[in-house]
């Protein structure tokens, strides 16, 4: 290497080492990183598991009419027997399957098989400890049905094993008896995964025979998220239950939990609901049936319960979603929409200044953003800006799409990338194909390419439109916006992931933060080509009982803390998103209170007591139904840092969501949008591939305002931008399936009681709705426009 390379190299490398040394570290620390190799990675597959065939998509009935077998498995699970590895209905199992950890018993899966498929398991000396000797593998990961005794000390206040228990046990009173805080835990596998059944230990008990006389009789079921897309089993530990739920747990309450429900695992529903309903079977075996039960968990947590809800009355009588979304998928819409938006401010207009201020990029990606907070990618997109110039326009701040979502897109959507790969031996990691669309192709189906189908499009999206209609953006940078903004490669085409923390490399020759090289970027002159979804993958998406369609009938919660000013990915508009889809779908909302909070205060054991109430009201008097039987002082509500309940009330949550004044919570925790309800989509959130209509047409339905003279005079960009035509959003997805998927006919089993439903008036339009522009009518334009084509609505449906 010539000498001035060494030099300005070095130079680099000291610069960087510079910023790492100055605080740079610690921001690195704080990034997600590949973690390194497991003791004990899969190392075999079942033969033919990881042929990747074509397939077509779901077109089954939905779930919520579609009738479970019954159960064949002989429960309850006494201590030290297995459960069941495969699903009751939720389908054949897949590989490779990596199994977790039980911290628990601390003991390693069993033994299933000798040649070589799933992990090692090893032999163990005579202290207990792990040799290198393989005794054989486990494929499916079974654990036996453990049994462990846990008291609260006064001491501390921890749990400790109750053998050890030296005069410090804790007391609690349930049931208007006071008793020792002692709680039997009881974990094992079923369905491959992980469960856990906690409970205070009752009167006279033993592992093998609990007693329910300390159980209140209430039932939480504890739901988990993250982002997960299958091929593992989770690890479990006494935190997940006892830890999460100690103060239900004091309270009598009875709590289960399996990591088939924790979202950071896997989003099937379906797999999901099986594991539930096995769960909950294992329970009732040994306790009782509950008075009621009732769901509890945040963010992907959130999503099983509104699903489960829909999908399968009677498994849950009642929900208090925390951090909640309607569903995962549809979530995709807006979240793949933010790299393209940040590639766009940060490189392609970088030398505009606006951008400059994070805020103003809100404009147009809908979502939180701010100047106050400092971005945990701003270290390395200093350190990156000393040798690739992309990096030195990055916005001083941050946003909700760099802070909340950045990274969870390739996790989601590239078939070539995992963060967790070396769990697996280097040839199967290499031949799996990763991603959620991957995880779930039993239901999106896959293309002659052996690679899943995806419903992410964005044909016809006119990337802050709302923006330009306001006059926030001029009609230059709107043409040049959406003219670069092509979308996400196809699977087969995409690369790897180019970013440091993810692939375990400091220093790498290029890194991509947006991941632009499985981007399709365009230019003015040459537009990039917007990407289409598979409408059998929407198809199958919705029939399969993954997109929440608002038909839940009973009573829920939905309680978070408000993080928007933190760009924390769980934004509060999502519970209005909720909201939406249950008015639309029932006419009505009145089973579903919004309760939001200071960060600093959390009235969960407000949300169990409402709950309560309204379900013992429910138990007595079943022929109201359930919205009569809130209890009059159950509504929504708003609190501070104390507790103290700001307002409550029917319109506290009025806004512009629903052109309505704004009420009294909504003015203290205010709500953003998303890219697409910038761009014209309604707060449902739930179009994946829009009508369209040709850019002539929505100029006659005023769809520009002020602007359309402006965007008249530039006809033929827009025509060379979106050739098929722009989005429509007066009109359905075209890919959602024209029948009803829930016919709303039969009672719903509500705590032992059958419930008639609960429908009224049909909703015309959505609550956001304002009726002024682009609507199907053509309003007189002073704008010299060719006559339009025959068809007023293009609809494209690529299969």
């Amino acid at each position: 290497m010539s000498g001035w390379r060494v030099r300005i190299l070095s130079g680099v490398l000291v610069a960087v080492l510079a910023i790492l040394i100055g605080g740079g570290w610690y921001g690195y620390e704080k990034l997600p990183r590949v973690p390194g190799a497991p003791e004990a990675p899969v190392m075999g597959v079942p033969a033919g598991s990881l042929q990747h065939l074509p397939r077509p998509a779901y077109s089954g009935q939905h779930p919520r009419t579609m009738k479970r077998p019954p159960e064949y498995f002989p429960f309850p699970l006494a201590p030290g027997e297995v459960g069941p590895t495969e699903t009751l209905f939720a389908g054949p199992s897949t590989y490779p399957f990596y199994c977790g950890h039980n911290s628990v018993t601390g003991e390693q899966p069993l033994i299933d098989n000798q040649k070589g498929i799933g992990v090692p398991v090893f032999a163990l000396d005579e202290e207990g400890n792990r040799t290198k000797e393989i005794l054989g593998y486990s494929r499916d990961c079974s654990h036996p049905t453990r049994v462990s005794y846990l008291y609260r000390s006064v001491t501390d206040g921890d749990f400790h094993p109750l053998d050890e228990a030296n005069g410090d046990i804790d007391q609690v009173t349930v049931n208007g008896k006071t008793t020792d805080f002692v709680v039997r835990l009881e974990t094992g596998t079923i369905d491959r995964f992980f469960y856990a059944i906690a409970v205070l230990k009752g009167r006279g008990e033993t592992a093998q025979h609990p007693s329910p006389s300390n159980w209140n009789r209430r039932l939480i079921y504890q739901f988990r998220g993250g982002v997960g897309i299958g091929r593992r089993q989770g690890d479990i530990s006494e935190g997940d239950i006892i830890g999460r739920r100690v103060d239900q747990l004091a309270r009598g309450y009875a709590v289960v939990y399996s990591t088939a429900n924790q979202t950071g695992i896997h989003y099937n529903i379906w797999l999901a609901e099986d594991a539930a309903r096995r769960v909950k079977k294992q329970f009732v075996a040994l306790y009782g049936e509950p008075l009621y039960t009732v769901g509890v968990g945040g963010s992907g947590g959130a999503i099983q319960q509104y699903l489960l809800a829909q999908n399968a009355p009677g498994l849950l009588d009642a929900a208090i979603p925390l951090y909640s979304y309607p569903d995962m998928i549809t979530q995709t819409i807006y979240v793949f929409d933010c790299e393209p938006l940040e590639y766009f401010f940060d490189v392609v207009d970088g030398n505009n200044p606006r951008w400059q201020k994070p805020e103003q990029r809100t404009l147009v990606e809908g979502l939180a953003a701010s100047s106050k907070v400092e971005s945990r990618f701003r270290l390395l997109e200093k350190a990156a800006a000393l040798f690739d110039g992309r990096y030195r326009h990055v916005a001083d701040g941050a946003t909700e799409c760099t802070e909340g979502w950045r990274g969870l897109v390739p996790l989601v959507n590239n078939p070539r990338f995992v963060h967790f790969a070396k769990d697996y031996a280097d040839d199967i990691a290499a031949k799996t194909h990763w991603s959620h669309w991957e995880d779930l192709r039993q239901f999106y189906g896959a293309g002659d390419s052996g690679y899943a189908n995806s419903t992410w499009d964005n044909e016809g999206v006119q990337y802050g439109l709302q923006a330009l209609v306001d006059d926030k953006i001029s009609v230059d940078t709107f043409l040049k916006m959406n003219a670069t903004i092509g979308g996400w490669k196809d699977p087969i085409n995409q690369n790897d992931e180019r970013l440091w923390f993810m692939n375990g490399n400091l220093f790498p020759m290029q890194l991509s933060v947006w991941s632009d090289q499985n981007l399709n970027l365009g230019s003015l002159d040459r537009p990039a080509p917007r990407t289409r979804a598979s409408t059998e993958a929407i198809e199958g998406i919705y029939r399969s009982g993954h997109v929440f369609l608002g038909d839940v009938e009973i009573p829920i919660i939905d309680l978070r803390h408000y993080l928007d000013g933190d760009l924390n990915m769980h934004h509060a508009s999502a519970s209005f998103s909720t909201r939406e889809r249950i008015r639309r779908a029932r006419g009505h909302f009145d089973n579903q209170l919004i309760w939001v909070a200071n960060k600093n205060y959390t009235p969960l054991d407000e949300a169990l007591d409402t709950i309560d109430r309204w379900m013992q009201n429910i138990i007595e008097n079943p022929k109201a139904g359930v919205a009569a039987n809130r209890p009059v002082d159950a509504s929504d509500e708003c609190f501070d840092r104390e507790g103290n309940v700001i307002a409550a009330g029917p319109d506290v949550w009025n806004g512009a969501w629903n052109n309505k004044p704004t009420g009294a919570c909504m003015q203290q925790y205010p709500i953003y949008s998303t890219s697409r309800q910038v761009a014209g989509a309604p707060i449902t959130g739930d179009v994946f591939k829009c009508a369209l209509q040709p850019v002539e047409q929505a100029l006659r339905n005023g769809l520009y305002g002020d602007q359309a003279e402006g965007i008249a005079a530039h006809i033929d960009d827009m025509q060379r931008i979106f050739p098929t035509g722009v989005c429509n959003y007066n009109q359905p997805d075209l890919a959602r399936p024209r029948e009803a998927l829930i016919p709303g006919t039969k009672p719903v089993e509500i705590a032992g009681q059958m419930i008639a439903p609960d429908y009224r008036q049909p909703v015309k339009g959505l609550a956001s709705d304002k009726g002024d522009r682009s609507g199907d009518e053509a309003p007189s334009m002073p704008v010299s426009l060719p006559e339009e084509s025959d068809s007023t609505q293009v609809g494209h449906r690529t299969e």
